[in-house]
């Protein structure tokens, strides 16, 4: 008998022991700041590799990232969306929204090129390609960043395209020419290479004729975690986060 209550005794220890470490567990979740990060649309295959990094270092933060045209997310912030930190594929547009948020540091840099699918039937080789009137093209739409700069590298070359259609988002453009509705189109660099299984291919557009997008970052203002925010912002500019976006294809803040 005294055995038994023994038995019932250590029995009903270990289940207390695992329900209070299982209250822990969830506790400890419960806790977990939970950081909320625009990001432009072209960064999110990277910033998925770096959230992983980031909470294995930080393991007190879930990061939750919401990914869109970066005219769209700076239209969020105006709106007062509950956001801690904004990333964009370009300067201009977060200056359009200083008054919302902290100094802008860059953090990476980027390039455009023409996508064509992989056995390019219209033969598409250079930017003045893109005007032929037998080749239907796709751009982002005008206010986006991506569509804003394919728009500027035609115009230098005097190239006139009138696109099939304007997506609202750079990484919309791949749509049409995986279906076979489009037979090109003006994204980053990084938008062919991060497509993989796409059956898409990049035709590179000289130095001389592309140009350099610069991607800022910045916390906002009315963050609720503005600690927490800054330590992710800073980080984003670290090496061990510009590594990822490196092996991604984007280049470092200055360089070419």
């Amino acid at each position: 008998m005294t055995a038994l209550r023994t038995l019932t005794a250590a029995a009903t220890t270990l289940a207390l022991a695992l329900a209070l470490g299982g209250c822990g567990g969830s506790d400890e979740a419960a806790a977990k700041t939970k950081l909320t990060v625009l990001a432009a649309a072209s960064l999110t295959n990277a910033f998925g590799e770096l959230r992983t990094a980031y909470q294995r270092e930080h393991p007190d933060v879930a990061v939750q990232f919401s990914f869109g045209g970066s005219q769209q997310l700076a239209a969020q912030v105006r709106e007062g969306s509950p956001v801690d930190v904004i990333a964009t594929a370009d300067e201009p547009t977060m200056t359009g929204i200083k008054e919302y948020v902290g100094s802008r540091k860059p953090f990476a840099t980027n390039r455009l090129a023409i996508v064509v699918p992989e056995d390019n039937p219209k033969q598409v080789r250079t930017l003045a390609d893109l005007g032929r009137s037998d080749v239907r093209v796709v751009l982002a739409g005008p206010t986006v960043p991506a569509g804003r700069y394919a728009r500027q590298i035609l115009d230098q070359a005097d190239v006139t395209v009138r696109p099939k259609s304007e997506p609202a988002d750079v990484r919309q453009v791949l749509t049409p020419l995986r279906l076979g509705e489009a037979d090109a189109g003006v994204v980053y660099a990084t938008n062919v290479t991060g497509a993989g299984g796409s059956k898409l291919t990049a035709v590179s557009i000289p130095a001389k004729q592309n140009l350099i997008a610069t991607y800022p970052v910045a916390t906002v203002d009315d963050s609720a975690h503005p600690r927490e925010a800054k330590r992710f912002a800073r980080w984003l500019r670290s090496e061990q986060a510009t590594k990822v976006l490196t092996e991604h294809g984007f280049g470092e803040p200055g360089t070419t």
